[in-house]
């Protein structure tokens, strides 16, 4: 098959990433392959690529959000069938029997494998998965490429927005502005929860009106209007954690987002 493979880091100028001829997979046991559609970029793979986080897999194969197509199952397969539609996100495998396993965090697990960072993920034709930590997706009526975002940020917020506590009629901040902090948005408006943005983007700024933000701004250069009951930093900036603090309410959360973040320093 053919996959694209990250061997050595380097910065993306660079073109780290090698287009090869690579061994097709074949699922064993209780595994499905997906023959792949589309698969979404991350930030989280540029911080492979680039060696903000460590290669733990030479050559690795990047990409966590997968939509494609199952074309083969192993002989253990009870969930899924060829022809079904299919996603692959982040949690490749955990232990399954651990305490955070077992309370529904496998993403707390102390065994965790991620895909595309431990395992090879979606920069492929083809990729196999254990079935557990497969997606069903026949019954999401949208386009493949639609769905695949939703496989990363949409996760990823939404385990975000649960960590805040954020509840009907609260002020919740949102620290960055990309996919997954619009997700948040999205889903806080349906709840009836107040969001407050903190851009410093004029693009995003922009993006964040549109979609509906109760208030947005560079907090930079603007204060903050409201105190905070919940707060999410989703930049990978250590130094906003101490004046995100300053703007939330005493007995408030603040959530830290991002995969990788630089020092934190509260004084």
């Amino acid at each position: 098959m053919r996959a694209w493979i990250l061997d050595k880091q380097g910065p993306v100028e660079e073109r780290p990433l090698e287009l090869v001829e690579f061994p097709t997979p074949h699922p064993k046991g209780n595994e499905i392959r997906l023959k792949n559609l589309v698969c979404g970029i991350c930030r989280t793979d540029i911080h492979i690529v680039e060696g903000d986080l460590p290669l733990k897999k030479s050559p690795i194969i990047l990409g966590h959000q997968v939509v494609g197509i199952v074309d083969e199952i192993g002989e253990k397969v009870s969930r899924f069938s060829v022809g079904d539609k299919a996603g692959i996100y982040w949690l490749y495998s955990s232990c399954g029997q651990c305490k955070n396993c077992l309370s529904g965090w496998e993403n707390y697990c102390p065994a965790i494998q991620c895909t595309g960072w431990d395992a090879n993920g979606g920069f492929a034709e083809y990729t196999t998965i254990a079935e557990a930590y497969a997606l069903p997706l026949n019954d999401i009526p949208l386009e493949p490429f639609k769905i695949a975002p939703l496989l990363c940020p949409g996760i990823a917020g939404y385990a975000a927005f649960k960590l805040s506590g954020a509840q009907k009629g609260d002020k919740l901040g949102l620290y960055g502005f990309g996919p997954t902090a619009y997700f948040v948005l999205k889903v806080a408006q349906s709840i009836g929860i107040e969001t407050y943005v903190s851009t410093r983007s004029v693009k995003n700024i922009e993006n964040a009106h549109r979609a509906g933000a109760t208030w947005v701004a560079n907090t930079a250069r603007e204060k903050m209007p409201v105190h905070l009951d919940a707060a999410i930093v989703f930049p990978p900036a250590g130094n906003l954690v101490e004046p995100v603090l300053s703007q939330v309410e005493i007995g408030g959360t603040l959530v830290l987002a991002p995969v990788s973040m630089s020092p934190i320093a509260i004084n």
